[in-house]
């Protein structure tokens, strides 16, 4: 049996999108109603106009305005979706991810560059520290 974010992480999931929000953020435990239990938090994956409402819900902040915000900074999302590593994290401190935003975009060979060679996996993170910070990976690279 293939899980949602099993899917998501393949290309299937093309409409969908991830939110991961750490139990250190948001202590719900109806979260895990609608996703799926992880450490440290809750993983869900849901239709992309629902997901961004719920992300605008439980962040206060509009999913693609944070998005925006954060693919100034490069860093390093696990392909969990769930962790990830802090740019602006020294060596010596432990920095966690707060929460995530994460959509797919189909191949797009026109485009060319990363979306020519498969489908794009576009992963936006907020660690404790309150840096933003975003990656993308091919799904056939994760």
């Amino acid at each position: 049996m293939t899980s949602a974010r099993e899917e998501f992480l393949a290309g299937e999931r093309l409409e969908d999108v991830v939110l991961f929000l750490a139990d250190s953020y948001v202590s719900d435990e109806r979260l895990e109603d609608f996703g799926e239990s992880v450490d440290d938090g809750v993983l869900i994956i849901v239709d992309g106009e629902r997901g961004r409402n719920a992300f605008q819900a439980a962040t206060g902040t509009g999913a693609m305005e944070f998005a925006q915000s954060a693919m100034d900074l490069e860093g390093i999302i696990d392909d969990d979706l769930a962790s990830g590593s802090c740019p602006e994290a020294p060596a010596d401190e432990d920095h966690a991810v707060q929460f995530v935003f994460a959509f797919a975009e189909a191949q797009n060979e026109d485009v060319g560059g990363i979306y020519a060679d498969g489908d794009v996996v576009h992963a936006y993170a907020k660690c404790t520290c309150g840096t933003a910070y975003s990656d993308r990976w091919t799904v056939d690279s994760a």
